[in-house]
């Protein structure tokens, strides 16, 4: 793999490891330190996930339009400060609403850079790697997820502000690193359509791919801290396995579409979902680590094939296409988020309540790839 082509998609994947891997998932295991740190209760932790996700729509719904202004390099470079700002002011208990504003913020960014990142990236190195470089943009989400998995139980005993300056100062360092070469792609008006109705059932499917993964992106690290009685301790080592299986997933995948096909690769790594969900049920201890290598695994593989199957499906409409299934993963991520929330508040915090409705979405997902595939 020549990396000196792949340069762009080094600084679109550095781009994703902030926007989504430290922005967004980091929260992952912040969420049982904050509780008990006593800045917001299981519920209200739920609810701040939920604001990331809806500042992820808002960012992926406008970063089309952003970049038609300040073309993609000036999207993600305002994405990358968005990230950076929030992160640190989160550093300031301010009390649920303050840190609800900044995580809905934290979620634009992420939004921004993921709606051009990926595209930019392929579109910025030859034909032939388009795949491999796909896959090293949405492999950086994995990356993150896992460098947060780290740093967050390293500096937690210093203080929940501290881990949330340092997850800033993260993304500070990244940004100097991605903007020396970020991908870029001409963004003119595309012709009229939209890819039909198959570009239509890939968004649906990943809208259910995105309902399914909202109980492992929230609540995994919980799950295992205070659901299973394992500690915050065991909670970030969850989540680690889940950030690092997800590189593997997202670069694992790129091969594989290289070779059968992006919609049969959906169908496969859709099916792994449904196993990690269903790893998740069942109260013994140790099931904690299949199930979120398994999630790992689906999460960053998914977003990656659904990038690759939007150009096989339309090519002339990829970006919009892409645009449009990430704006569906932000909608519906969104509602399910709050939705799971006030579950898991109404039933007493229960994680079974919450993995099982995962695992029905998941289920769903997977037939709709197969319709796809058909």
């Amino acid at each position: 793999m020549n990396l000196r082509l792949l340069r762009p998609a080094l600084s679109g994947s550095a781009a994703t490891c902030s926007g989504n891997g430290l922005a967004r998932f980091a929260y992952v295991p912040l969420f049982p330190a904050m509780v008990a740190a006593g800045w917001v209760d299981g519920g209200q932790a739920g609810a701040l996930g939920g604001a990331a996700l809806l500042g992820y729509l808002i960012g992926t719904l406008g970063g089309r339009p952003t970049g038609l202004r300040i073309g993609v390099g000036g999207t993600l470079d305002a994405g990358m400060a968005l990230i950076a700002v929030s992160l640190a002011a989160c550093a300031w208990n301010g009390g649920f609403w303050w840190l609800m504003g900044w995580r809905t913020i934290a979620g634009v960014g992420g939004g921004l850079v993921m709606a051009l990142a990926g595209p930019a990236s392929q579109a910025s190195v030859p034909i032939h790697l388009r795949g491999a470089a796909g896959g090293l943009v949405l492999a950086g989400i994995g990356a993150g997820i896992a460098a947060g998995a780290v740093l967050v139980p390293a500096v937690v005993p210093f203080g929940v502000s501290a881990t949330w300056l340092t997850l800033s100062g993260a993304v500070l360092l990244l940004w100097l690193f991605a903007r020396q070469a970020w991908p870029s792609m001409p963004l003119d008006r595309p012709p009229p359509g939209g890819g039909g109705g198959g570009a239509s059932l890939l968004v649906a499917t990943y809208g259910l791919h995105s309902a399914g993964m909202v109980p492992p992106m929230v609540y995994l690290a919980d799950l295992a801290a205070r659901g299973r009685g394992m500690g915050v301790t065991a909670g970030a080592l969850a989540w680690l396995v889940f950030g690092v299986v997800g590189v593997l997933g997202g670069l694992i995948s790129g091969r594989v579409i290289d070779r059968i096909g992006g919609r049969p690769t959906l169908v496969l790594w859709l099916t792994c979902q449904v196993l990690a969900l269903a790893l998740a049920l069942p109260s013994a201890g140790w099931l904690i680590w299949p199930a979120a290598a398994a999630a790992g695994f689906a999460a960053v593989g998914v977003s990656t094939i659904t990038l690759s199957v939007a150009r096989e499906l339309a090519p002339a409409h990829a970006v919009q296409v892409w645009v449009r299934a990430t704006a569906a993963f932000g909608v519906v991520q969104t509602v399910v988020a709050f939705g799971l929330a006030w579950l898991f508040a109404a039933t007493g915090e229960s994680h079974l309540a919450v993995f099982a409705t995962g695992f029905g979405f998941s289920v769903a997902a997977v037939l709709a790839a197969l319709w796809l595939a058909l």
